[in-house]
């Protein structure tokens, strides 16, 4: 018995091209939606809290170089 994982892999491996198409974007939204939702709770923690002092500090030391 496949797991639910294989189960979703052959299922989206039968997909026709336009029913394929509609899942990619669906999951790239999906996806992107859980990455958001992740970062802005990692910053209501805190959790970023070291990494954006260092940002900041390379950038007012001079370290820092517009993109």
């Amino acid at each position: 018995m496949p797991t639910t994982i294989e189960a979703l892999e052959m299922s989206v491996q039968n997909l026709p091209p336009s029913e394929l198409a509609k899942f990619r974007n669906w999951f790239v939204e999906f996806d992107a939606s859980r990455w958001d939702a992740q970062i802005e709770s990692d910053a209501a923690s805190g959790k970023l809290d070291t990494l954006a002092d260092a940002a900041l500090s390379e950038y007012r030391s001079g370290k820092a170089r517009e993109l």
